[in-house]
């Protein structure tokens, strides 16, 4: 597989980046071959680390989302963007340099994974998605911790252009995503923001939605026909959020790969929204596009 010059949709045929998604059969392909990144981890507190070390993909490095791929929570959510320095430190002890080719992948259809690709992509990194993840390989596992030699990346700061705050994500003329379960958005469930429902007038559409049965993404087709059919087409502008921007990222790298414009992150999502008393929260059913 030849990586792409721009990082657009998927079948660019030459460059230096790597598309937004590769497929474990493309692995083989890429030149240098990519740094394999293990990003696991459980919303119910499950240990990622001790995921990665009973099982994870030959010569796969492991980052922990909470340490390196989001600052502390607090006011701006529950997984704030990190601070570039603490997340240029993660790359260096992971052995990720500035010019290495990065495939991350969980095991679960790439909702946390595309943080890291996110976070790489918008500082000008060569990234993808791994397609179906852990699920997808079918080779052996290896067990264990792996260490790469440390490097040097560059301090590279979040472009402000790609990230949006809680005014703009809840601006008119914004079209909101919201990435998380249906039952959540709708307010039948909340476990663990402080109010159940939504950011009004945002518009529901599942990172569940754009997976299929096999945790891979669906086909470009049917990707920019579900951002089609909640209002967030090509001439959208687009914020992605979740509960705390983590999934959102999957949202936004399907966007990517299905060929359509780029959206914004609102880092801190419904987790910062619902923690301030002054925010209407509201619940039901998505509006039609």
């Amino acid at each position: 597989m030849t990586p792409s010059a721009h990082g657009g949709g998927a079948g660019d045929p030459s460059g230096s980046r790597l598309p937004p998604v590769v497929g474990p059969g493309d692995l083989a392909g890429v030149e240098p071959p990519p740094v394999l990144v293990d990003v696991r981890w459980y919303l119910d507190g499950r240990s990622g680390a001790d995921a990665h070390a009973a099982g994870h993909l030959p010569g796969a490095v492991f980052l922990d989302l909470d340490r390196w791929l989001a600052a502390p929570a607090g006011g701006g959510g529950r997984h704030p963007l990190p601070d570039p320095g603490t997340f240029t430190e993660g790359l260096a002890a992971a052995g990720i340099g500035d010019d290495d080719h990065v495939v991350a992948y969980d095991d679960a259809g790439g909702a946390v994974a595309a943080r890291l690709v996110w976070l790489l992509r918008v500082t000008g990194r060569s990234a993808a998605l791994l397609d179906g993840g852990l699920r997808s390989w079918t080779g052996p596992l290896q067990s264990g911790s792996v260490e790469r030699a440390r490097t040097a990346p560059q301090v590279r700061p979040w472009p402000p252009a790609a990230v949006a705050d809680a005014a703009a994500a809840a601006g008119s003329g914004t079209v909101l995503l919201d990435a998380r379960a249906s039952e959540r958005y709708r307010g039948d469930v909340e476990p663990v923001d402080p109010r159940a429902g939504h950011v009004p007038g945002a518009r529901n559409l599942p990172a569940t939605d754009l997976l299929d049965d096999d945790g891979r993404l669906l086909p470009v087709e049917r990707l920019a026909a579900a951002f089609t059919g909640v209002g967030a087409g090509a001439d959208a502008d687009v914020v992605a959020s979740c509960g705390s921007g983590v999934t959102a990222c999957l949202l936004l790298v399907a966007r990517e790969h299905a060929g359509l414009p780029p959206g914004r992150l609102w880092p801190g999502s419904f987790s910062e929204w619902s923690r301030d008393p002054a925010n209407q929260v509201v619940t039901g059913p998505s509006p039609s596009a």
